[in-house]
């Protein structure tokens, strides 16, 4: 599954969209610009005036005074463009900041089930890779464009006020343009869209192979890995020589429009100024004015190129905004704390379910340990005990309320969720822990961490909670960083935590060490706990095996002991592991 790419018409409105928000930047800008413009038309035509000025006979104070208003022309134009650009700057910045708050809200709600089964490689790419290309193009392209736009067009018509027929020269190598121009358009998104999903690919290839190095190297999967990665870059060398190929007859045609323009006017004006139908400073101004429009022309022309890539990569960004939720909320409270599940089913592709109709009752303050061999869908239960995927068939209840049914914010009060996968955010470590409870003051921190296990280490940072942690901070091992795990979990304060594999990443000695700190916090709430040390099951109040998606025994530790099944097998076989 890929996540979805916003066709043209998405994209166009979504545009509208952000420029209704800014429309009084946006004229501002605009009205500078065409001021600035203005002003730089003055030079061309005042020395136009001057050739004819000379050559009819003229004064010293005549020419003082176009020399004058020239003067005062460039530098009224160096003042509007000052203030120009830097109104352009802030209105990318703006933009930009709009769009790049708006997508990161968007990412951090996209249903975990979505992401999930897209990857990780789209994903990446669309936060880095595009958000990178649009940037570019909305913090210089889209004023760039503007100053292109009004320069080019108030040239245009002051080159026909000064002589249409003059001026119809400058136009000269306008359908060879238009031509190619329509050409490349016509080819470019779908260019530049596999371009940018060869480079997702290849982006998810080297991710998926970094993040699970210790396994390529445990099954020897170097060489496999290393010619999935270069069948990426194939396809993404492949994919960037057909952008470039369209770039090598877009550049050479629109630079051959500009050569011919000129060129016409001199010759076309030439010859009516021989014949009397203009005069020399007329011709002088209009050839000048078609090479001061060769710059403007040139820009659109690159930024038509530029802003081809940044559509692409605003079709996909805008294209994550398309994704659809999994879950309706619904304003109903919850009768109490119990949780149950009724005729549960799950699959993660059509028609091939993980787990069978699974009944399972949760009283609230119950300990259930949750065991069984790999793949027998033990995670997929917790997921949806905690509510992070909706079933594909039953359903599952808090109160008589399906999880799903409930506001996010509002269902992590009641279950929450915490694996063997962790992150510690760049900051402080005090930061990472109030991503649960943002009003959480110091003690509260470290009595969460006391709970925990993780106040020695803690108080041996150098700063305390205060210590910069994440990328570039203070190193924390893959212990400690699933201990601050923990430690949000008993900030975020809910009736019933999912553990699934969560003291996975800490030596057996030290995991037990741990969750015996935790029973004194864990009193009274509901504890669904899955795992592969048996002790846990040991200290539970009922265990569930699960295998092939079902569960084949429920009771108390002793009981399953007692009857002699694939509990007592598993129970058996790991005492002896332990001995």
């Amino acid at each position: 599954m890929k996540l979805p790419i916003a066709d043209s018409a998405q994209v166009r409105a979504y545009t509208r969209h952000l420029f209704r928000l800014h429309r009084r930047p946006l004229t501002r800008i605009a009205a500078l610009h065409t001021l600035a413009a203005i002003a730089g038309l003055a030079g061309p035509w005042l020395l136009g005036r001057l050739v004819d000025a000379v050559a009819d006979g003229t004064t010293t104070g005549y020419v003082d005074t176009l020399i004058a208003v020239g003067a005062a022309a460039v530098l009224a134009q160096t003042v509007l463009i000052r203030f120009a650009q830097r109104s352009s700057m802030v209105f990318g910045e703006m933009v930009f900041a709009q769009l790049r708050e708006e997508f990161i809200e968007t990412v951090t709600s996209l249903p975990l089930s979505t992401v999930e089964r897209a990857g990780t490689g789209d994903l990446v790419s669309r936060t880095t890779n595009d958000i990178n290309r649009l940037q570019h193009a909305v913090r210089f392209g889209v004023p760039r464009v503007i100053v292109a736009v009004v320069t080019i067009t108030l040239t245009v018509i002051a080159t026909l006020i000064m002589s249409p027929l003059v001026a119809i020269a400058m136009f000269v190598g306008v359908p060879t343009m238009v031509a190619v121009v329509r050409w490349y358009l016509k080819r470019a998104t779908p260019a530049y869209q596999r371009e940018s999903a060869a480079y997702a690919a290849l982006n998810g290839t080297i991710t998926e192979s970094v993040e699970g190095a210790r396994t390529v190297d445990a099954l020897r999967l170097g060489k496999r890995r290393m010619g999935r990665v270069n069948t990426d870059l194939s396809e993404a060398f492949v994919a960037e020589k057909a952008t470039l190929r369209l770039r090598t007859i877009l550049f050479p045609a629109v630079d051959l429009a500009f050569v011919l323009a000129p060129v016409a006017v001199l010759v076309w004006g030439g010859y009516l100024a021989s014949n009397d139908y203009v005069t020399l400073g007329t011709v002088t101004t209009i050839v000048l004015y078609t090479y001061q429009v060769t710059g403007p022309v040139w820009e659109l022309i690159f930024w038509v190129d530029e802003i081809q890539v940044a559509a692409t990569s605003l079709a996909r960004i805008v294209g994550v905004q398309l994704v659809e939720t999994d879950r309706v909320e619904r304003p109903a409270q919850p009768a109490d704390e119990d949780i149950a599940a009724r005729g549960l089913r799950y699959a993660y592709r059509e028609g091939h379910d993980v787990l069978h109709s699974i009944d399972l009752d949760l009283a609230a303050g119950e300990r259930l340990a949750v065991v069984g061999p790999s793949g027998a869908g033990k995670s997929t239960l917790g997921r949806m005990l905690a509510g992070i995927h909706p079933p594909t068939g039953g359903s599952v209840t808090v109160g008589g309320v399906p999880l799903v049914d409930l506001p996010l914010d509002e269902l992590r009060g009641h279950v929450a969720l915490v694996t063997q996968e962790h992150h510690v955010f760049v900051g402080t470590l005090a930061d990472n822990l109030r991503l649960a409870d943002e009003g959480a003051d110091d003690a509260e921190l470290l009595r969460a961490l006391d709970a925990v296990d993780a106040r020695g280490w803690v108080d041996a940072l150098p700063d305390g909670l205060s210590t910069e942690v994440g990328s570039g901070g203070a190193p924390l091992t893959p212990a400690q960083a699933q201990q601050i795990a923990l430690a949000r979990l008993v900030l975020l304060d809910p009736h019933t935590l999912v553990l699934d594999e969560a003291t996975s990443l800490l030596d057996p000695r030290a995991a037990r060490h741990l969750e015996r700190s935790l029973n004194g916090v864990l009193e009274g709430r509901t504890v669904v706990a899955i795992a592969h040390r048996l002790h846990t099951a040991h200290d539970a109040d009922r265990v569930a095996v699960v295998d092939g998606g079902r569960i084949s025994e429920i009771g108390p530790h002793d009981e399953l002991v007692a009857a002699g099944g694939d509990y007592a097998a598993l129970w058996h076989s790991w005492q002896h592991e332990q001995a």
